[in-house]
């Protein structure tokens, strides 16, 4: 296949998946992967694409620190249908865990008012959220306080949240890498939420799919270490079938 072939080619996978890697394409086209290295230090050098460690991506998947401010008024609709589906997933007596950010922010505020439950969590924004609930505990972590995101981070939290068992914690993300993992742009809160990944039966990604392709400053986990996702359905179906060969349950809405 000649250069012209391949770039286009590598340029059509990227539009179709949002994500291609070295390994695949040097399948695919049947060329060494160090040609496939070349063309896409090519495609970058054009703007056409960012290249990761033994990917692509359409667009730089790095990802900045963001007040919750901000980050409520993009991709809404999909954040609140995302919310309401994850909200289905609860029963009576549930202990569970919510992280932080803007789409569990959504999902406290959509929980049935009519649920018993036990929540722990280390957003202050969610507490709030859950202040009308009115068979809802919920037990607020402490620590240090991240404005920009409305909740805390710290020993205080780790130590406290080490003491229970929790049957389902719910989380958010900055970026979702199919190599590096689960991602946020907080190290202390990128360990607090590893932490709470350890202490819950189940974890819950909840994710719309801009953050797919994305990584951020401090890792959580990898992708293995989740069992289900909810993101809306644009996200493609290339990322789909790499999540569900590692084992994650993938609900789109």
């Amino acid at each position: 296949m000649i250069i012209a072939k391949r770039h286009k080619y590598i340029l059509d996978k990227l539009k179709e998946a949002g994500y291609v890697s070295v390994a695949a394409l040097s399948r695919e086209m049947d060329v060494t992967m160090v040609t496939v290295r070349k063309d896409l230090r090519i495609l970058e050098e054009k703007g056409l694409l960012f290249r990761t460690h033994g990917s692509a991506t359409p667009v730089s998947p790095y990802v900045n620190d963001k007040p919750v401010t901000e980050k409520r008024l993009v991709q809404v609709s999909q954040k609140n249908a995302i919310a309401k589906k994850a909200s289905e997933l609860l029963v009576q007596g549930d202990v569970i865990i919510i992280g932080s950010g803007t789409t569990v922010l959504a999902f406290a505020q959509s929980i049935p008012r009519t649920l018993s439950l036990t929540v722990l969590t280390a957003a202050m924004n969610v507490s709030m959220a859950l202040m009308d609930v009115p068979k809802a505990e919920v037990v607020q972590l402490g620590g240090v306080v991240r404005k920009s995101s409305s909740s805390v981070v710290g020993h205080f939290a780790e130590n406290m949240i080490k003491d229970f068992a929790c049957s389902k914690l719910f989380i958010s993300v900055d970026g979702i890498d199919p190599e590096f993992g689960l991602t946020t742009s907080n190290l202390l809160e990128a360990h607090l939420n590893s932490i709470m990944i350890a202490s819950a039966q189940k974890t819950i990604v909840l994710a719309d799919s801009s953050k797919f392709g994305k990584k951020s400053f401090g890792k959580i986990a990898k992708i293995e270490d989740i069992d289900t996702l909810i993101v809306d359905k644009n996200l493609s179906a290339h990322y789909v079938e790499m999540l569900e060969e590692k084992g994650v349950e993938v609900i789109l809405v």
